[in-house]
This record gives structure tokens, C-alpha cells and sequence, in this order.
């Protein structure tokens, strides 16, 4: 899942979850690395791109402080263009022309010149900022699908510390930075070509967050935040389809600065039945049914999610031909309105007939004669033009 950055969330890139220890989180690397070294992909790009995440991702994770910073502010923690600075970077403070970033000393002389806002990157930093989205998975059996479930599932997320109530201090005390004012920037001066600009940086004391916390708290760390393993009873409502998402607000990684929370986005995992597929709402299956059943008609048993119902299948029902029971299929997410069930009869002939068995068919097949088949008449007609 990609964040407003566009990138995708370190842990889903290594296919661990954010309580991963240092050894899942080296073993998924290497494991992913071997995959996609371009040496052993020579000529795909895709698989470039593939490996320069992966190796993106494992340098942040690897590294104790940079991975205390991503889960606190995600990729914004590395965006130097977007006041991040996080992991210790050098921050333009340039916000409404970030583009000007990629020219390294220039995008910070510009950023002067455009007004970047002395401070305004630390003003955004200590916001209120919203808590990442988290994904997880639920596998639910198809009758469940259909009549709905509550289900126990457990997931990691990132939550505000419990014990300094996100602050990041042991006693509650938060301090103004002294070393840049509580702007969370500092001031240097640059010259080029004989003149001197003004630009600004990153507090390297604070790391731009304009706070100092003497007594860091010990649960987090003086990060405010910590990772917690969260049990959740999920209402699953009726109807759902395989692949479909339920969005758990407020369930996802706690917000900094006593932001809100993001959001649990639960995908969910429908098993396949033995009988039935759907499209929507609609049942179907197939029904085998006799050579017997089918010439005399018959009362046959059609299974329902409901259980075995009669229906009448007329005489001279041919193979294939499909039959619908009306507000049998499955009912629609969150709506009361069910949809059909259509069933397909199979006629099933006979094998292994004994002497007198097929004695009898040769006995009745003498007896119906071409006019009891209409279709098989007209193929011959078309062929020989009889």
C-alpha cells in the first residue's frame, strides 16, 4: 500500500509486520535481494526497480534510529523537500516549490528567495499529524460470506506510548529546542559568487522537531509511540466477495502530536464452495440429472445455501439448459435484497449398461424414431440437404 508519497510501506516491501525483529527483518532482506539482484535479472527493469526497493527499504529498517523515525512519520521522515528530516537530513524549509529540492545548494539559496518559511517545516512537523493506514487479512468460509460473521483477528500497529501519553517524556515535560528557538530549523549562510544567501536546515539537536525531552521516556523511547500486538472482534456483514476491503477507522497507527489515528484496512479472504461460484449476488452450480428425469420430467432435490428445495424439471429438458430459483442467491452488503440462483441440468447417460439394458435402449431408440429429434433431423438435412 503506497502512501501520499507514492511510495509503498517499508514492512509490506519485506513482507514482514512492524513488530519484526532484526533477524526477520536480515532474512527477508537477503531472501528478496537474491530474488531481484539485477545480475541474475539481466535486462528487466522491473526487477531493478524491485531490488533498489527492497534495498531502500532494509536500510531504513536495519538502522534503529532511521526506523523509529519512518514509523513515526513514515516516508516523510527522508523527504527533505517536505520538512522531514527525520532521520537527521538536511531540510530546505522550501515548501510550496519542492521541486527545486533536487538542485541540492540551489533548492535551499531559492528557498530563501521564495519565502520557504523560516520554521514553517517545523510548524507542519509539530502539527497534529495522522497515523499511517495498516492492512491486514481475514479468511472467511463461503457460507460465512454469505450470512455474515463476527471474527477474532490480530494485527500490529504502531499506538500512542500508554505510559507518557505520546509526549515522549518520563514526567510529562517538553521543552523548547534552545539551539534553534523551537523553530525546529537552523540558520546558514552560503555564498556564491560573491554574494551571500540565507537558507535554512534541519535543527540537528531537535531533528527539526523544535522540542527537547530531558527524560526520555523509557516504553518508547522518546518517540511518543511503541508497537503493540491489538486483538479485534470484526462484524463481517453478509454478501461480502472475495477480495473485498473493510475499512476499521481509528485502527490503524496512532497519530503524533495527538493527531487521529489511521485506519485498519482489512482485506478479506472468501474460501471457494464445493457446489457454488457467484458474480454478484447470483448463485450457480450444475445438477446432474437422469436420461429418465430428463425425457418424463422429474421432482429433483436443488441444493440451496438454505438446504435441498423441490423443482420440477419439465419433460424433454435438454442438456445444458438452465433453470432460475428467484431471491435464492446471496444477499447484497448491507442490503436485504437477495439475488437468484441458476442452475445448469447435467444429463448424465449411463455407462457399463448390461445385455438387457442395452437391449431395451436399442428397443426404445427403434420405437422414437427421427421425429422425436428435431435438431438431430435438421443437422442431417443441412448435410445431405434431404
Amino acid at each position: 500500500m503506497a502512501d501520499s508519497s507514492g511510495k509503498r510501506d517499508y514492512y509490506e516491501v519485506l513482507g514482514v509486520d512492524r513488530g519484526a525483529g532484526d533477524d526477520a527483518i536480515k532474512k527477508a532482506y537477503r531472501t528478496l535481494a537474491k530474488k531481484y539482484h539485477p545480475d541474475l535479472n539481466p535486462n528487466d527493469p522491473a526487477a531493478e526497480a524491485k531490488f533498489k526497493e527492497v534495498n531502500d527499504a532494509y536500510s531504513v529498517l536495519s538502522d534503529p534510529d532511521k526506523r523509529a523515525a519512518y514509523d513515526r512519520y513514515g516516508h516523510a521522515a527522508f523527504d527533505g523537500s517536505m520538512g522531514g528530516g527525520g532521520a537527521g537530513g538536511a531540510g530546505t524549509g522550501f515548501g510550496g516549490f519542492g521541486g527545486f529540492g533536487d538542485f541540492g545548494d540551489l533548492g535551499d539559496i531559492f528557498g530563501s528567495f521564495f519565502g520557504g518559511g523560516f520554521g514553517g517545516a517545523s510548524a507542519r512537523r509539530n502539527a497534529p499529524q495522522r497515523g499511517d493506514d495498516i492492512g491486514a487479512s481475514v479468511r472467511i468460509s463461503f457460507e460465512e460470506a454469505a450470512s455474515g460473521v463476527k471474527k477474532d483477528i490480530s494485527f500490529n500497529r504502531v499506538s500512542v506510548c500508554p505510559d507518557c501519553r505520546g509526549t515522549g517524556s518520563a514526567d510529562g515535560r517538553v521543552e523548547k529546542c534552545q539551539a534553534c528557538g523551537g523553530t525546529g530549523q537552523k540558520k546558514i549562510i552560503q555564498r556564491l559568487g560573491g554574494m551571500q544567501f540565507q537558507s535554512t536546515a534541519t535543527c540537528d539537536s531537535c531533528r527539526g522537531t523544535g522540542k527537547t525531552i530531558k527524560d526520555p521516556c523509557q516504553t518508547c523511547r522518546g518517540s511518543g509511540l511503541v508497537r503493540q500486538s491489538k486483538k479485534l472482534t470484526v462484524d463481517i456483514p453478509a454478501g461480502i466477495d472475495d477480495g473485498n476491503r473493510l475499512v476499521l477507522r481509528g485502527e490503524g497507527n496512532g497519530g503524533v502530536n495527538g493527531g487521529e489515528a489511521g485506519d485498519l484496512i482489512l482485506e478479506v479472504s472468501v474460501a471457494k464452495h464445493a457446489i457454488f461460484t457467484r458474480e454478484g449476488t447470483t448463485l450457480f452450480c450444475e445438477v446432474p440429472i437422469t436420461v429418465a428425469d430428463a425425457i418424463l420430467g422429474a421432482e429433483v432435490d436443488i441444493p440451496t445455501l438454505e438446504g435441498n428445495r423441490k423443482y420440477k424439471i419439465p419433460e424433454g429438458t435438454q442438456n445444458g439448459t438452465r433453470f432460475t430459483i428467484r431471491g435464492s442467491g446471496l444477499p447484497g452488503v448491507n442490503s436485504k435484497r437477495r439475488g437468484d440462483l441458476v442452475f445448469t441440468v447435467n444429463v448424465e447417460i449411463p455407462k457399463s449398461l448390461n445385455m438387457k439394458q442395452k437391449d431395451l435402449v436399442r428397443k426404445f431408440a427403434e420405437a422414437c424414431g427421427d421425429s422425436n429429434y428435431s435438431k438431430r433431423s435438421g443437422f442431417i438435412r443441412k448435410i445431405f440437404g434431404k
